[in-house]
């Protein structure tokens, strides 16, 4: 699968020209993660990279964990052999969409802007107030970074430029349910394809924020663990119209209300200190051990991530129980969504089980660590340098991730993990708000600034 980049026609098609199409190609591919292997699956995804891959010389090999669970790997032989090898990896899957609930149908990978009344406009014109972008399910999370891969090695690989190193592409299976049938797969069974490797980089960071009127880019350098869970409430099945003094789902309800209200003290780890003290210096705040409540006030709907990184979370989602209303049921079940912050996993899980009843019991539906790196090294000049390029007047910042991602299962084979897919974004585009959203989209000029910063990273990294 290791191919060395061989010059070929067409090199007059530059990565910008095509990332937005690619973009497009792929949300037009259903590739919806339900968790339970219901979906679609990825397969057909995979065959389209893995094509893409080898229109331009490289030999791309599909790994299936289970029918239609599919990866894409392949390795782009670097200048210097005597390097260690860097990963750049994407993940295929999606959440669900529920098309009633948008603009544009969310798999259509539309192209353009769409007006007010919910009809799509053609690229180039104005319907809605906004710039052109590619909308649809996985525009943001993170179909827009495969593209941006995709569309720069495409270019490089047509006009014979090898990287500074050997570069590793995967894009992968089931991040969208913990990894299980994708990255985690492939470090458990075929490791040997990432033999080499000590850097990576991949979702979510590398995109900009404006905090008065400065520019930053966040670089994630760490990112909460994931603790899965559910709970089961056990009684005394009965009559609806007898006293029922130990009825589970009274039992359940009280837990899952302690836990949902539950407030978890603060815990300020290295990359969310460091992201908050150059907040602080953009909005002109001074900064101390009670600035974040500052800053969280006056960074918008950034606030949605970053407020999660100042502590541990907890949040109920998922309700069950009975199935007649005059019939009270033995058992009740709930499902919770706990994340911990790095070097916090003890005591989350210590304050998690003050708040049970005691009838209730859990169980871990998806468990997996957290991650915490520093923010230097050669790399993270590389990454710092490109975007900097592109925007001198912005600043690079490290930051904390309140989600996880395909970096849980790579640390484990001893590689050191960053986000960075880059994109300057409209100072008012509720980013954030894009992930698992309605209306997901990613501006045009947002792809396209994306690409020449990851071609001039692999130049320097």
């Amino acid at each position: 699968m290791t191919q060395t980049p061989a010059s070929s026609g067409h090199n007059d098609i530059t990565a910008q020209d095509e990332v937005a199409s690619l973009c497009s190609d792929l949300i037009r591919i259903n590739t919806s993660n339900r968790g339970d292997n219901s979906g679609p699956g990825e397969r057909q995804a995979a065959e389209h990279v893995a094509t893409l891959l080898a229109e331009v010389g490289l030999e791309p090999t599909i790994l299936e964990s289970a029918p239609g669970r599919a990866s894409v790997v392949t390795r782009i032989t670097g200048e210097d052999q005597s390097r260690p090898a860097l990963l750049l990896h994407g993940h295929l899957d999606v959440v669900p969409a529920d098309a009633a609930d948008w603009q544009v149908d969310p798999f259509s990978g539309h192209i353009g802007t769409v007006g007010t009344s919910g009809t799509a406009g053609t690229s180039g014109t104005s319907t809605g107030g906004e710039e052109d972008c590619v909308w649809g399910r996985g525009a943001v999370d993170m179909k827009d970074m495969d593209a941006m891969i995709l569309a720069v090695v495409r270019q490089r690989l047509r006009e014979g430029r090898r990287p500074s190193r050997d570069v590793v592409l995967a894009f992968l299976a089931d991040e969208e349910a913990g990894g299980s049938y994708g990255a985690r797969y492939l470090v458990d069974n075929h490791a040997g394809l990432f033999e080499g490797v000590t850097e990576a980089v991949g979702e979510v960071g590398g995109f900009s924020v404006t905090l008065g009127g400065q520019r930053l880019y966040l670089i994630q350098t760490a990112e909460k663990g994931i603790s899965w869970l559910r709970l089961t409430a056990r009684g005394t099945a009965g009559h609806g119209s007898m006293l029922q003094p130990d009825n589970a789902v009274t039992e359940l309800a009280e837990t899952v209300a302690r836990m949902g209200r539950h407030e978890w003290p603060v815990r300020l780890t290295p990359s969310v200190e460091a992201f908050l003290a150059e907040a602080c210096t953009a909005l002109g705040i001074e900064y101390g051990p009670e600035a974040y409540h500052q800053v969280i006030d006056k960074i918008g709907s950034l606030s949605r991530i970053t407020g999660a990184t100042l502590h541990n979370t907890l949040n109920p989602s998922v309700l069950k129980a009975g199935y007649k209303v005059n019939v009270v049921p033995q058992v009740a079940t709930a499902e919770v969504d706990g994340r911990f912050l790095p070097g916090y996993e003890e005591e989350f899980f210590a304050e998690l089980d003050s708040l049970l009843g005691p009838a209730v019991t859990r169980e871990f539906i998806h468990h997996d660590i957290a991650v915490e790196t520093t923010f230097d090294g050669d790399l993270c000049d590389a990454m710092t340098a490109s975007l900097l390029a592109e925007d001198p007047g912005a600043k690079v910042v490290p930051y904390c991730l309140s989600g996880g991602t395909d970096a849980k299962s790579f640390t484990r084979l001893g590689i050191r993990c960053f986000g960075f897919a880059p994109l300057r974004l409209p100072a008012d585009l509720d980013f954030s708000g894009m992930f698992h959203g309605v209306d997901e989209r990613v501006p045009v000029t947002a792809l396209q600034f994306g690409t020449r910063v990851l071609d001039s990273f692999l130049d320097r990294c």
